[in-house]
């Protein structure tokens, strides 16, 4: 019984060896692999295997508690709406300040289709920076799938010039295929135009005028739709993020902390979301508390 099993599953391993080989020989595995995957609603592009990787849980918070960014986030909340609702919707690209919430609003926004469309809300599909080159053939997988799919870059920037802006370029431009219709793309950077200075001096330096240079990149920003620019918070609204956490993980602190959190953005230099996170765990802790999302 035990040699039977045996044998059962080696042939089992066997065929999963073929499958995974038909798999690398086909470009990857498509979206609906398994069905773990189809009822995953958010993923993470492996660009050397070519395969969505399912993430169980995405740690988002309530849209409602994201302050001090109320325009950029109704605009993105209404532009994916319509997006989920199959009408016409633009790219984004999401830039400022860091620590003022740009990938957390684009997590939280897709938290909010899922409780406003249920399992017809786009799924959420990040692809890392450095894997930006690849955006094309991730795009080309989606293209086929049955549900709408919001891909996202964080903090996007060009590790290889040449190839990743190229990459990038042809996508928001659309190329002969056009963009999937049930794709969009999200990306946040710190730098409204997406090329660095050392990378304008480069281009000048092979010959090209750097206004060229300069008017390459502003085009390329254009090919965004939206552009939404998140910029430091002032004293209030940064207290106002702090009091809106307190109450929703319902701390009881016993001392008036709006000192301790003035303090702590003080030894930081900046007011920001990310900031205000981080004193609200720090005051979690002194109080016994956990927080998360």
């Amino acid at each position: 019984m035990r040699k039977g099993l045996q044998v059962q599953t080696n042939d089992q391993k066997l065929i999963d060896a073929i499958n995974n080989l038909a798999n690398a020989i086909n470009g990857g595995s498509s979206v609906q692999n398994t069905g773990r995957d189809q009822k995953a609603d958010a993923f993470i592009y492996d660009a050397e295997s070519r395969n969505l990787r399912p993430v169980n849980r995405v740690a988002a918070p309530d849209l409602d508690l994201l302050k001090g960014i109320d325009r950029a986030k109704n605009t993105l909340l209404e532009n994916t709406r319509r997006f989920a609702n199959g009408f016409s919707a633009n790219n984004a690209l999401l830039w400022g300040a860091r620590g003022m919430g740009k990938s957390t609003v684009i997590k939280a926004i897709h938290r909010t289709m899922k409780s406003e469309f249920g399992e017809k809300a786009p799924a959420l599909v990040e692809i890392h920076r450095e894997d930006i080159s690849a955006l094309p053939s991730l795009l080309g997988k989606l293209r086929d799938g049955k549900k709408n799919f919001i891909v996202y870059c964080d903090d996007l920037s060009f590790n290889r010039p040449d190839r990743d802006f190229k990459a990038l370029k042809s996508v928001l431009e659309g190329g002969l295929e056009g963009r999937p219709e049930n794709v969009i793309f999200y990306a946040t950077s710190n730098r409204r135009h997406l090329l660095p200075r050392q990378m304008m001096d480069q281009e000048s330096a092979t010959g090209i005028h750097p206004n060229e240079a300069m008017d390459e990149t502003i085009a390329l920003s254009d090919r965004f739709g939206l552009w939404l620019g998140f910029h430091p918070c002032d004293q209030e609204e940064y207290l106002d993020m702090i009091s809106g956490y307190i109450e929703i993980f319902k701390l009881n602190p016993k001392d008036d902390w709006c000192p301790a959190a003035l303090e702590w953005a003080k030894t930081r230099g900046n007011r920001s979301g990310r900031t205000a996170w981080q004193f609200v765990n720090n005051l979690a802790g002194e109080l016994g508390a956990k927080v998360g999302f």
